[in-house]
C-alpha cells in the first residue's frame, strides 16, 4: 500500500499555504476537509481530489494494531522482518493523514504532505524500540511531523531559505501573535526585537524574507491586463518631465546666447560652463582668450545685462525658468 502511494503521488503534486504545529495523538481515521474554497473546479484539481479519496478509501479498511501487536511486530522489525515492517507502516498510514491535514495551508499540496509524512513513518518504524514502553503512534508522530515540516521549509518557497532561517522567521511570527494579544495592537519591529532580544534590523530582515514571492509577469490586478513588470519604476532613469524641461531650457539659453556678440558669448560660455564646457575662473578665461582679468569681468557684466534683456523680452524671468 505505502509502496503504491509512494510511486504515484509525486506525479500529482500541486500547491497551497503556511503551517501550524500541534502535539501528536493516537491514530484515527480522518478525512481532510476539502471545502469549495480550498479546491478549484478545474479538471486537474478534480483528478487530484479523486486520487486522495481513493487513497483514503484504501487505507480506511486497514485495521489498527493493538499494543501487544505493535510490540510483536516491532520486535520482528528489529530482526529484519520486511513483512512486519510493511504491516506496521500500513497500519499507521491514517496517522500520517491526520498529521498532514494540519498543514493544509502550507505551500505544499496535501499529496506531497502525505508522501513526506509516509517517509517519516518509514523511518520511525526502523527506529522504534518497543521495550521503552510507549505506543508507536506517540513516537512515530514526531518523526512524521518533523519530516513534513522539514519538507515545507525546503520545498515550500520559490526561492529556498535555509532551514535555520525559516525557524527564526517562524519564531518571529509566533512572538508577533503573542504580542498582538498582549498589547491589543499590531506589534512593531521594535516590540518584536525587545521580546526576542534581537536588533530591530534583524527583525526587519526576517520580515522581508517571509514575504510571498510573486512573478513579475503576473497581472497587477484582477481588473487590468498589465503585468507587475509594467508598473515597476526604473529608479535609475530620469523623470521624462524633468528631462523635457531641462532640454527646453538648454535650447532657450542657446537661442539667447546666439543674440550676443561672439566675444560676449565666448566669455559667458567659458565662465559659466555652458554648452558642455567646464566653468572657469576669470584668470583662466582671460588666459584662454588673451585678455586681462579685469577686461574679462567687464565683458561678463555686459553680456549678463544683455542676456537679461533678451530673457525679459521673451516674457521669462528667474521664477518661470527654474520652477
Amino acid at each position: 500500500m505505502y509502496d503504491k502511494w509512494h510511486n504515484y503521488s509525486k506525479s500529482n503534486a500541486q500547491t497551497h499555504e503556511a503551517p501550524t504545529s500541534s502535539s501528536p495523538v493516537e491514530a484515527e481515521i480522518v478525512t481532510p476537509d476539502f471545502s469549495p474554497g480550498t479546491v478549484s473546479s478545474n479538471d486537474e484539481e478534480e483528478i487530484t481530489v479523486d486520487l486522495i479519496e481513493q487513497y483514503l478509501k484504501e487505507i480506511r479498511h486497514i485495521p489498527l494494531l493493538t499494543k501487544e501487536e505493535e510490540i510483536q511486530y516491532a520486535r520482528l522489525v528489529q530482526q529484519g522482518d520486511n513483512a512486519a515492517r510493511k504491516k506496521m507502516i500500513e497500519s499507521n498510514l491514517r496517522l500520517v493523514v491526520k498529521i498532514a491535514r494540519r498543514y493544509l495551508r502550507s505551500d505544499l499540496h496535501i499529496l506531497d504532505l502525505i508522501e513526506e509524512g509516509n517517509l517519516g513513518l518509514m523511518h520511525a518504524v526502523e527506529k522504534y524500540d518497543p521495550e521503552k514502553g510507549f505506543r508507536f503512534s506517540t513516537y512515530g508522530a514526531w518523526w512524521i511531523q518533523q519530516n513534513i515540516e522539514r519538507a515545507i521549509m525546503n520545498q515550500g518557497r520559490t526561492v529556498r531559505v535555509p532551514v535555520h532561517v525559516v525557524k527564526k522567521i517562524n519564531s518571529c511570527f509566533r512572538m508577533k501573535r503573542e504580542l498582538s494579544k498582549a498589547l491589543e495592537h499590531a506589534p512593531t519591529s521594535k516590540d518584536l526585537a525587545e521580546a526576542l532580544s534581537k536588533s530591530t534590523s534583524d527583525i526587519e530582515h526576517m520580515m522581508v524574507l517571509s514575504e510571498k514571492v510573486l512573478s513579475i509577469d503576473s497581472p497587477s490586478s484582477d481588473y487590468f491586463d498589465r503585468t507587475m513588470l509594467d508598473t515597476l519604476k526604473d529608479e535609475n532613469s530620469d523623470d521624462p518631465f524633468v528631462s523635457f524641461m531641462e532640454k527646453n531650457l538648454s535650447n532657450q539659453i542657446n537661442q539667447w546666447l546666439n543674440h550676443l556678440s561672439p566675444k560676449h558669448r565666448e566669455i559667458i560660455v567659458k565662465r559659466y560652463g555652458l554648452c558642455g564646457s567646464e566653468p572657469k575662473t576669470l584668470d583662466q578665461t582671460g588666459f584662454e582668450v588673451g585678455l586681462t582679468r579685469e577686461r574679462v569681468r567687464q565683458l561678463q557684466t555686459e553680456g549678463l545685462k544683455q542676456l537679461k534683456q533678451f530673457i525679459e523680452a521673451d516674457g521669462e524671468n528667474k521664477t518661470s525658468l527654474f520652477i
